[in-house]
């Protein structure tokens, strides 16, 4: 009996050992199907949702850029409500093309292509704009876009109204993209300067309107070229074409412009060709050379290059052929050079250059800078005979962008405005600097961009220049010093403001006694130096409506960008908009 017990205690500890060791197994079993089963892919129907799905981005430290964090839409008219300029910054750091990475399977995001935006505000300030595009399709897109905006100041007849309507597209083939637009452009203003002579009597009482209708269409063939095909052939046909005019004075001009460009790729070398004719005719106008009122001041830029690039240097050598002609003929040859060389490769970035060329004398392009000018103008394209440029750029991390540049030019015509001697509250425009005696023009540009984080991001622009002229006294309306900032904070998802600043040094006009048909000399009058600063923010309520409001000369600061003619003072407005 007892050697039974024992046979039957040592087969208990075998039942329970083999319990114990295939518990175990069992329980690792488990874990490695669970394992199993965690590196499996997850399918559609076996997730379960934590939380709204929130996008995040890892900090780019690889990337030598700052990234734009403002949002833009493509195609998007450019709408502006203060007389700043362009503060678009240049930044074009980096010799390396980016290549192309494929992005991860997500979910696209459902962006609204159409928006419309109304506003009122002071001064009777109405502005109502809107934006319509088709974009189902992957490779063709296309849509308009409609703006109004209109104010009238605190002056007698200081009224401002601009109107713009347009269609575009963009068609994507496999060998080639087409781009297209096709719009008009109408401004109108008043005659609002009102010099007094010494009795205080008007000169101009009648403060006569003026409208200009600009009627214009844009379209472009480029190829599509892949940027890891080592002897790719790049080509490109643009063609540009307006027609302008003035109704106070029946001024019209005509421009046709065809431009294209060929380029082979040959590993490191590449050669190519710029192509550029410009046909331009203007009408009721004033031509010492023809004594007829039609002008005429075509021309042709004929640019062949070799260009030699590596993973730390570019180099471009040409030349620029431009024969001009029309009312008179030339032919021009200039150098074209440009080197850029990485000093310190992702930071510090050296460049130069020399080269000559021609800009065309255009009536659009005056009058959109003064709207103020007179009849009878005498319209000419300067020449720049030599131009030497040189500077640095680079980045600092992803976060700081720099640039900053130094130039030395000589001109031929020089355009100016000077107040009318007949007219006080006219502008002519006149020129300094011809064939034998150029005016030497120096100056410094300086740019930058900074992210302090993803809240905020500051940007500015410096320009100084001095200008020797030949027989002028001053550089009549040009300033020598001119500072423009600009700042986005990303306050919350919803929340955006902006903010920009403009400071521009004294400038001079040259005019004449305010007793017209008086023979006596010009006088040098001073314009003060100014900051104008402006913001805007804007508030998603909800996904499809949001809020706005925008003030600007926010110091409410009286300044002239042209003798007797005031800017007006703060003005403010807000509206809505909706997104569909």
């Amino acid at each position: 009996m007892k050697g039974l017990k024992s046979i039957y205690s040592v087969k208990g500890w075998l039942v329970v050992l083999m319990v114990f060791f295939g518990t175990v197994a069992w329980a690792q079993q488990t874990e490695e199907k669970q394992e199993v089963e965690q590196q499996r892919p997850v399918t559609i129907d076996s997730f379960d949702v934590v939380r709204d799905y929130r996008p995040i981005l890892a900090d780019a430290v690889k990337i030598r850029r700052s990234p734009d964090m403002i949002n833009k839409r493509s195609y998007m008219p450019k709408l502006s409500y203060q007389d700043i300029m362009d503060q678009k910054l240049d930044i074009n750091t980096g010799l390396h093309v980016l290549d192309l990475k494929e992005r991860p399977f997500s979910v696209r995001e459902n962006i609204l292509p159409n928006y419309v935006k109304v506003g009122i505000g002071n001064f009777n300030t109405i502005l109502a704009e809107g934006y319509f595009a088709y974009e189902d399709f992957v490779d063709m897109r296309f849509g308009g876009f409609v703006k109004h905006l209109s104010q009238k100041g605190e002056l007698e007849a200081q009224k401002f109204s601009r109107q713009e309507v347009g269609v575009f597209g963009r068609r994507v083939l496999p060998q080639f993209t087409i781009d297209g637009m096709l719009g008009y452009n109408r401004y109108g203003t008043n005659f609002y300067g009102d010099p007094v002579i010494g009795s205080g009597a008007p000169i101009n009482p009648d403060k006569a309107p003026q409208t200009f209708n600009d009627i214009y269409f844009s379209g472009e063939l480029t190829s599509n070229t892949q940027a890891e095909d080592e002897d790719a052939l790049s080509y490109s046909a643009k063609v540009n074409a307006y027609a302008y005019n003035s109704s106070a004075f029946d001024a019209k001009e005509t421009s046709f412009v065809l431009s294209s460009y060929l380029n082979k790729r040959m590993r490191f070398f590449n050669a190519g060709v710029n192509l550029t004719l410009d046909i331009n005719n203007m009408d009721g106008m004033q031509n010492p050379i023809t004594g007829a009122s039609t002008i005429n001041n075509s021309y042709a830029i004929i640019n062949p290059y070799i260009r030699f690039k590596g993973d730390n240097y570019a180099i471009t050598l040409g030349g620029n052929l431009i024969p001009e002609f029309g009312d008179s003929t030339s032919f021009n040859i200039f150098p074209s050079a440009q080197v850029d060389f990485s000093l310190v490769p992702g930071y510090v970035y050296l460049f130069g250059g020399v080269e000559g060329t021609v800009n065309k004398g255009s009536y659009k392009q005056l009058a959109t800078e003064n709207p103020y000018l007179g009849p009878n103008q005498f319209i000419q394209n300067t020449v720049e005979r030599l131009s030497f440029h040189g500077g640095i750029k680079g980045n600092a991390g992803a976060t700081f962008g720099y640039k900053a540049k130094a130039f030395y030019k000589q001109l031929e015509h020089l355009p100016l405005f000077a107040l009318n001697p007949e007219n006080l509250f006219m502008y002519d425009v006149i020129y300094d600097g011809d064939g034998d005696d150029q005016v030497k023009h120096v100056g410094i540009e300086g740019e930058i961009n900074v992210r302090l984080s993803e809240l905020v991001n500051l940007g500015g622009r410096l320009n100084i220049d001095q200008y020797t002229l030949v027989n002028e006294q001053e550089a009549w309306n040009l300033p020598k010093m001119r500072l423009t900032g600009m700042a986005r904070f990303t306050i919350s998802e919803k929340l955006y403001i902006d903010a920009e600043a403009l400071f521009q040094g004294q400038t001079y006009a040259k005019a004449y006694p305010e007793l017209p048909g008086t023979q006596m000399d010009y006088r040098k009058e001073t314009l003060p130096a100014f900051f104008d600063l402006s913001a805007s923010a804007e508030y998603k309520a909800t996904k499809n409506l949001g809020l706005f409001v925008k003030a600007n000369n926010m110091l409410n600061t009286t300044y002239e960008r042209y003798l007797y003619y005031p800017k007006v003072g703060f003005n403010i407005l807000g509206g809505l908009n909706f997104s569909f």
